[in-house]
């Protein structure tokens, strides 16, 4: 809430040959072999899989018998490579279908009897469009239970391409959004089957955005898509890292939602895949968060231009252990909630655990103020409008009436009667009613406005009584919607 708002085997080569098998061991029943052009994977547990050889795409997923992968459509990286090098081997025990372009390399991985496609990202620049992710385009038929709020087949677009009218509700695929340090698992479902992204915590090290960033997990049309965004110009807020994204895994059930712990990632060290960092080459941090009260979340996070990484304190003691995190310096930012309130620069060296302690050292307003409405903490939770916005278009018929019927009232009014935005044509000139003393209204006052997002250069300006304030620097532009797409984060 805030005070006010204004990311060495054999190796197969395609031949005129109709079938060609490799087995990681006679006793193993996964197995991957060329069948057309693609390479066929047998998981040995009820999943089979093809990659197309030219490209890199996933042209079929068979679980159980039921083809899960749209007929149309298929899954792939970005908006699909174009072109590539599709190679398959196995080893230690796991069959590896290798995708290579000139900058891009991507991992196709398979168990014996585990049924996900396990996979990895490595990339030494940006992709021409903008943004990496994978996107799983599934059948709509087997699987037609996604996110409600991101359902779109047959709406009617209303903002740009991606916002849409279905019957009287907005729905939109940046609806599914979850914050990336809670965004482990999700999916989607249908009759005796279910498909999961499942994301280890550090598999987000080369993302970008920290750990409040959201962004697209899921969209309904004619197909189910289910995505991982590792980055994006979705409100970005600091530049792209290139690197090794993962390991991360498309995973598939007989329904039920399975917990990061049911996957075993560790088989990914003896692989050797490009950029991968083992844990024997990483460090950690240890130590005890302060000056932070206990109604609020602590997260402690680090980043610098190679990776990003954060961990919560227990609360018991507001200690903490950082996830096994690559060599070098690091930025460490103590965040209340979501507001920052606190940093300092730290060494990370590997195979070692340093003790380095957090105190908060920003003072963002008073402890005894004249009045407040809400609280400084990075977000408008609370606010009017502030429970729905992650899930609709600020025009949706179920939001609240963005403009109060009266002055809000100081010491009277609730803080959920403040809209959680403030929009130029729609509530201009929001109204606050309070009393001062004569001794209290003597003294100089300073009025902190806490924002955390701005479009179109939109900033506060304050009058009071018959005086008027001068207008605030225009702040940080970020060249993309937020509120309209149901974030309120930006450079907060």
């Amino acid at each position: 809430m805030l005070a006010a708002i204004a990311t060495a085997a054999a190796t197969l080569l395609v031949t005129a040959l109709p079938l060609l098998l490799l087995a990681p061991d006679a006793a193993s029943a996964l197995s991957v072999s060329t069948v057309g052009t693609a390479y066929q994977v047998d998981t040995g547990g009820g999943l089979v899989f093809k990659v197309n050889q030219a490209n890199g795409d996933v042209i079929s997923i068979l679980y159980n018998g039921v083809q899960l992968q749209d007929s149309s459509k298929f899954s792939q990286l970005s908006s699909g490579l174009g072109s590539a090098t599709v190679t398959a081997s196995t080893v230690s025990s796991t069959v590896v279908v290798k995708c290579v372009t000139s900058t891009l390399t991507h991992y196709y991985m398979a168990r014996d009897g585990v049924n996900a496609i396990f996979m990895a990202t490595y990339i030494t620049a940006e992709p021409t469009v903008g943004e990496l992710r994978y996107i799983a385009r599934l059948s709509k038929s087997a699987l037609p239970n996604g996110v409600t709020y991101s359902e779109v087949n047959g709406g009617t677009a209303i903002e740009g391409s991606d916002v849409f009218m279905v019957g009287t509700e907005t729905r939109s695929k940046f609806y599914s959004s979850i914050r990336h340090i809670e965004d482990n698992v999700h999916g989607v479902s249908g009759s005796g089957v279910a498909a999961f992204m499942v994301i280890p915590g550090l598999s987000y090290e080369t993302s970008s955005g920290g750990p409040f960033f959201r962004d697209i997990n899921n969209q309904g049309t004619a197909q189910q898509e289910l995505y991982w965004y590792m980055n994006s110009g979705h409100m970005q807020t600091e530049a792209y890292r290139t690197g090794l994204f993962g390991p991360y895994a498309l995973a598939f059930t007989t329904g039920s939602t399975p917990t990061l712990a049911s996957y075993d990632f560790t088989f990914v060290d003896a692989l050797s895949l490009s950029g991968y960092v083992a844990t024997a080459d990483r460090g950690r941090l240890t130590g005890k968060v302060t000056g932070v009260a206990s109604n609020y979340t602590i997260t402690v996070g680090w980043s610098n231009s190679a990776a990003q990484y954060w961990a919560t304190p227990r609360s018991s003691d507001n200690r903490y252990v950082s996830p096994y995190m690559k060599p070098g310096t690091y930025t460490q930012t103590l965040f209340r909630n979501e507001l920052s309130v606190g940093t300092a620069t730290v060494s990370v060296t590997a195979g070692a655990l340093a003790t380095t302690d957090v105190a908060a050292s920003v003072t963002v307003d008073s402890a005894s103020p004249l009045w407040r409405i809400g609280d400084f903490d990075g977000t408008p939770a609370g606010f009017l409008n502030a429970d729905k916005i992650e899930h609709m278009h600020p025009s949706d018929a179920r939001m609240s009436a963005w403009a109060p019927s009266s002055a809000f009232v100081v010491g009277t009014s609730a803080d959920s009667a403040w809209p959680m935005a403030q929009f130029k044509d729609v509530n201009n000139g929001l109204q606050i009613q309070f009393s001062l003393t004569a001794a209290q209204a003597a003294a100089g006052r300073t009025l902190l406005i806490g924002t955390t997002l701005s479009e179109n250069s939109g900033r506060p300006q304050v009058t009071v009584n018959t005086w008027t304030g001068t207008a605030p620097a225009a702040p940080t532009k970020i060249d993309s919607r937020g509120v309209t797409r149901g974030t309120w984060r930006g450079n907060n």
